[in-house]
């Protein structure tokens, strides 16, 4: 009895003549690989070639040539295994629906082959006629049985995939491996204009610099000398992307009135040709040309050259890492020059299985479907799966590498409902939910194999979209350079030694960077765009995470209870003194006593202690360590129990679309959350004023008590010593509830009475 092909795949592994293939994260899934090279010597000239290969009910064409003899067309048709019952593969040639011949295959007969196997040599075939007889004409191909590791494999035609009919649609269903542009920061220090000609010589010009790349566009102030010689000294700071493809445009303009601006200059300057910058030295500016432009006789432009000139310093950041996403998790925190990036410390291998419970996303034929595809991204590199046709449960099998520079980083894997494959037009492609898993989590070496839920958060609540099963493992190459990573800034040296951006308030540098951030994403999106299947602009921008910085009560609320969550501690340690002090458990605070007698009389032992303890709880909490990595959890967001209005609020577009009374609600509320801060604010301005009164004489009596008292304490610290002065106080506060009272202590009154200056206010 013949085994079948499935048979020599046990376990995941394969058996028999086969090797085990490097794809060891992830189910291997048998396919039948036909690559279709070339017909040649067809009996008839006229004929409008193609081949049809059919593996039982499946059955893919190649493309249809018109009146050509020998046509080429070197495609790959992957046909999976699962579910198939016949033994023989066919290859029809036809002219339209007419057959000229086949070629027939025993499944049973053709080679298996697994990387890093050298590809088959493809062969010629002669044709057959129904009854078996040879006819005209030979077909060149290769037949045989791999895995997805196979290297044709991304490129395929798939039987899973076999409705989908366009060429166009058959791109958007492939998977692809993306490399993103290197992304520079290009500083644009403008320092001055001489010799411009202004229209009116008889006013003051107001001349300011206009900066354009791309779709970016950037004003400097309006100069201060109001000369024909205007100084500004300003950066102006651009997203560029490599290689670089369109010019800096600077233009010196007049405001001559509040909507009218009369350009005075024009210069155009190319990428390529600037300097690039790898530390903190200074640069060499920079004497530009101004050309100008005007309308002659109403319908031509003419040059005139004139002595106009701008003074720049223009140059390329190679020392700064260029944001592209929140910096909290990001994927990539390197220079951008290559010559100031570290090796690699390890590798990240991730398999993506399969996804099970996923909702219908649309309506196909009158019945609910999904053709859910995966990206991945880390780095520079991207990655999408391919697209599983209509499937609730759909299994990709796909693994992936990348390397890793430094494992504080993060991973984000999102799925994605494809609606481009049916005639989408202009459709986005629907989000299915979305993970971010730090690296830093792994134990290098370790399989971690599973199941995370899909979360999305809609303007009707959290909605869990079913789970997706990945298989992550982490491999780094040496304890030694992770222990040096640790004592490493998380960005590059040049983003403290000579920060990007240096002028203005926290809150400008903030927006600046928020908006550089927002350009760089765009840049992505752009070059991810033209690339194909393209990664659209809804994929990036929910990988990337562009509109996180926006506002959110929601995340306003989460953030509040993190920080309580991390005070819990602290709370809790209060909690346990105050009982000591009001001994609730005398055995407990008679221990407490002599350990502090200990520490006081011998104070070598307080650090031993302290360090004892921490390595104490360390090891008690490692038996609840996380067995898996964490993934988004819907009680940490407040996405639970979030009100409608919140997220209606969250969802909102910028500037707002919402009507004027919704909006003034809200307004009304954001004016009561804004007070309660400002009232917090005020209390620890209030406590710090009193603690800064004492030295400043605000309150003579108060300064002067405190004046004595610190001569007091000088004097009994030196005679008595500092042991026995501790132990009196700490036997002071650990005293009995029977020698305690209600009210506040003396040194406590003492400091609320201390003057703040709120009652300088209005």
């Amino acid at each position: 009895m013949q085994r079948s092909p499935q048979e020599d795949f046990v376990g995941g592994k394969v058996t028999g003549d086969m090797r085990t293939s490097t794809f060891d994260l992830v189910e291997q899934m048998l396919y039948l690989y036909v690559r279709v090279v070339k017909v040649k010597d067809l009996p008839w000239k006229d004929l409008d070639p193609y081949v049809e290969v059919r593996l039982g009910n499946y059955s893919g064409t190649t493309r249809h040539f018109v009146k050509k003899i020998n046509p080429e067309w070197n495609r790959v048709f992957a046909f999976s295994m699962v579910r198939i019952q016949v033994s023989v593969l066919e290859l029809n040639v036809k002219d339209q629906d007419d057959s000229v011949g086949h070629v027939m295959f025993d499944l049973n007969e053709i080679p298996k082959r697994v990387p890093p196997d050298s590809p088959l040599a493809p062969q010629w075939y002669r044709l057959e006629d129904g009854s078996g007889s040879k006819v005209k004409g030979e077909l060149m191909l290769a037949v045989w049985m791999g895995t997805q590791a196979d290297e044709a494999f991304p490129e395929s035609w798939h039987s899973d995939a076999a409705t989908v009919s366009s060429a166009v649609a058959f791109m958007n269903s492939l998977s692809k491996v993306y490399f993103l542009p290197k992304l520079w920061y290009l500083r644009v220090n403008v320092i001055e204009a001489q010799d411009l000609i202004p229209g009116d010589r008889s006013r003051f010009p107001e001349v300011y610099v206009k900066a354009i790349l791309g779709n970016q566009e950037l004003i400097s102030k309006v100069s201060r000398s109001q000369t024909i010689n205007p100084i500004w000294n300003e950066d102006l700071i651009f997203v560029a992307a490599e290689p670089f493809e369109e010019p800096l445009i600077l233009s010196v303009e007049d405001r001559v009135a509040p909507n009218k601006d009369v350009i005075l200059g024009k210069c155009l300057i190319h990428l390529q040709y600037i300097e690039r910058r790898l530390d903190h030295r200074p640069m060499n500016s920079k004497w530009y040309n101004l050309e100008k432009h005007v309308i002659v006789e109403g319908e031509k432009e003419e040059e005139i050259n004139f002595a106009s000139r701008i003074h720049m310093s223009l140059y390329l950041e190679g020392g700064h890492h260029v944001l592209d996403e929140p910096i909290d998790y990001s994927s990539d925190l390197r220079p951008t020059a290559r010559q100031l990036q570290k090796s690699s410390i390890g590798i990240v291998e991730l398999g993506i299985l399969n996804a099970q419970g996923l909702p219908p996303m649309k309506t196909k034929d009158r019945r609910a479907s999904t053709d859910a595809y995966c990206v991945a991204k880390y780095g520079h590199k991207w990655v999408r799966t391919r697209t599983i046709i209509d499937s609730l449960a759909p299994k990709w099998n796909e693994q992936y590498t990348w390397d890793v520079y430094d494992p504080w980083t993060v991973i984000t894997i999102g799925v994605f409902d494809n609606c481009h494959l049916h005639g989408g037009g202009q459709a986005r492609d629907s989000r299915i939910g979305k993970l971010r898993i730090r690296l830093s989590a792994f134990e290098t070496g370790r399989v971690y194999s599973h199941s995370y839920p899909l979360l999305v958060l809609q303007p009707t609540g959290v909605k869990k979209m079913g789970e997706i099963h990945l298989a992550i493992r982490c491999t780094f190459s040496s304890l030694m350079n992770m222990m040096h990573l640790f004592s490493q800034p998380l960005l590059p040296k040049m983003h403290y030694i000579h920060p990007l951006i240096v002028e203005g308030n926290w809150n400008d540098k903030q927006t600046k960077m928020d908006k550089l951030r927002r350009q760089a994403s765009q840049m992505v999106f752009m070059r991810l765009s033209r690339i194909g299947p393209p990664l659209r602009k809804e994929i990036v921008e929910y990988m990337l995470d562009v509109k996180s910085d926006m506002w959110s009560m929601r995340k306003i609320r989460a953030n509040f209870l993190r920080i309580m969550d991390v005070l819990g501690g602290l709370i809790a340690i209060r909690k346990w003194f105050d009982q000591i002090c009001n001994w609730k458990n005398p055995i407990t605070t008679l221990v407490i006593h002599v350990l502090y007698l200990i520490l006081v009389l011998y104070p070598r032992c307080i650090l031993p202690t302290i360090f004892l303890s921490l390595f104490l709880i360390v090891v008690w909490n490692y038996r609840y360590r996380p067995r898996h990595p964490p993934f988004i959890d819907i009680r940490l967001s407040c996405a639970d129990d979030a009100h409608p209005d919140e997220l209606d609020e969250e969802f909102d577009t910028f500037p707002t679309s919402r009507r004027i009374d919704i909006v003034r609600i809200r307004y009304d509320r954001l004016k009561s959350i804004a007070g309660s801060i400002q009232n917090v604010a005020g209390d620890i301005a209030n406590q710090l004023e009193r603690l800064d009164s004492l030295v400043s004489w605000r309150d003579p009596t108060a300064t002067k008590l405190f004046v004595i008292s610190c001569l007091i304490a000088v004097i009994v610290i030196y005679f008595m010593g500092f042991r026995v002065v501790t132990l009196v106080t700490g036997f002071y506060v650990l005293r009995h509830p029977w020698f305690h009272h209600n009210l506040p202590s003396a040194p406590l009154n003492f400091f609320i009475r201390l003057p703040t200056r709120i009652d300088s206010m209005l």
